[in-house]
């Protein structure tokens, strides 16, 4: 069963220098090799637009490498990654200098956003080969803090790139934090970084976007209260939820502490359905993980030392697929918000549906194969995944990039690697389509 664009279909698909050539091809049709997939499902490969690979310079926690064998097991086969690294990416020069490790390194394909700071304005403007301009709005590291106004007004109404950001309300945080100076309880992270830190500031950016006529897209939803924001959506905004903020709620701190610590901070179980709901609805286009690993001796220290983010990359499809097995959703709607809605926000070229002239990349899925989530058999560097022990039915069995099968039968196949994502930003954009 192919996952096309419009339907499910019982049908061929032909694969030849690296992009589809055919889909339902003649009877007839010769190849040099035959996968028989009966049982199973093709879907595009999973476009994730959002994760933290720390190469440079953490690399402790994880790496190109170990992260792009994450992604193509989990069935990724692009990756969108955060300037966060060691040096910040927030110059030209240090996003070229990415772009040539990753391609010595990332078995998948690849792009890197390039970060904004209060004073980089020149270096947004002539920034090319990347998807956008990220802007931390709160909870940044280094030099990427951007919360002044002024700053902002001048990246939103000077740049032309698209812009997402990190919407956390940097003053809102502080004052909270104050007031739960010395606590040890990790509950308090969802205290301090509460509904109204993510309120106020996605509501200051959709107005930065809505005032700039700037395309923006507001990453990592995590209230129920900031979904009602996006039905008036101005033909220029999108929206993105991860895993983590539709599955986990502050009722699982007890269970699992700092490994369910992240920024924005899980909510309560109402804002869990209500994230949903504007999934399936259409307000949420998008699901990506912000895949932020840290090594467990990092996260088991005692909060607040412990820091925030978890790695997802890994078992993101497959936890969206266990949905498709329980009837929440179609494996058409995770193919559109995992594969087909990233390609189009941030103007990929060839890339999100299986359609011909489209790149090859795929993935092969079985919806009746139930595994659990073990931290021993985590790919990632960091070796651990907040849903350890759970058993999902719906897991990715092979994976395509670019015509390659990087991972098959549980192996990979590293002598090739991925590929830079190539962008057309004169496009319309997501709405048009």
């Amino acid at each position: 069963m192919v996952v096309l664009p419009t339907e499910l279909a019982r049908t061929s698909v032909l694969v030849e220098d690296q992009k589809i050539a055919a889909i339902d091809p003649a009877i007839q049709t010769t190849a040099d090799e035959v996968v028989q997939a009966e049982g199973l499902h093709l879907m595009p490969g999973v476009i994730d637009d959002q994760v933290h690979f720390r190469d440079p310079g953490l690399t402790q926690k994880e790496d190109l490498s170990t992260a792009s064998r994450a992604c193509a097991k989990g069935g990724v086969t692009t990756f969108l990654e955060m300037p966060n690294t060691n040096p910040t990416t927030t110059s030209v020069e240090a996003l070229h200098a990415k772009l040539e490790l990753a391609a010595g390194k990332s078995l998948v394909n690849y792009g890197f956003y390039i970060g904004a700071t209060p004073d980089n304005l020149a270096e947004l403007q002539a920034a090319e080969r990347t998807p956008g301009i990220k802007i931390f709005i709160g909870s940044s590291t280094g030099n990427l803090l951007v919360d002044g106004q002024d700053d902002l007004e001048r990246i939103f109404a000077e740049t032309t790139l698209p812009i997402c950001a990190h919407c956390e309300d940097e003053t809102t945080i502080r004052e909270n934090a104050k007031r739960y100076e010395g606590t040890t309880d990790i509950r308090d992270h969802s205290r301090i970084r509460d509904h109204q830190a993510a309120m106020i500031a996605t509501k200051r950016a959709l107005d930065l976007a809505k005032r700039h006529q700037h395309r923006f897209h507001v990453l990592h939803l995590s209230t129920g209260a900031e979904t009602e924001l996006l039905a008036d959506h101005d033909n220029l905004i999108t929206a993105e939820v991860c895993p983590h903020h539709l599955f986990f709620n502050v009722g699982d701190y007890p269970r699992l502490g700092s490994l369910v610590q992240m920024n924005p901070s899980i909510k309560g179980p109402e804002d869990n359905a209500t994230l949903w709901q504007a999934l399936l609805d259409g307000r949420i286009q998008v699901i990506a993980t912000d895949h932020a690993p840290h090594t467990l001796q990092e996260k088991q220290q005692p909060y607040p030392q412990s820091p925030s983010g978890i790695p997802a990359v890994e078992n993101s499809l497959a936890l969206m697929l266990n949905e498709v097995t329980r009837g929440r959703c179609t494996i058409s709607q995770v193919a559109r918000w995992m594969c087909e809605a990233p390609a189009l926000v941030w103007d990929m070229v060839d890339k999100g549906r299986i359609e011909v002239g489209y790149a090859a990349d795929l993935v092969l899925v079985d919806l009746q194969k139930t595994a659990t989530v073990l931290n021993e058999e985590q790919v990632t560097k960091c070796g651990w995944s907040s849903w350890h022990g759970q058993k999902l039915t719906g897991w990715p069995v092979c994976t395509w990039v670019l015509g390659n099968a990087v991972f098959r039968n549980g192996e990979f196949d590293t002598s090739r690697f991925g590929s830079e994502v190539a962008f057309d930003h004169s496009r319309p954009g997501y709405w048009a389509n």
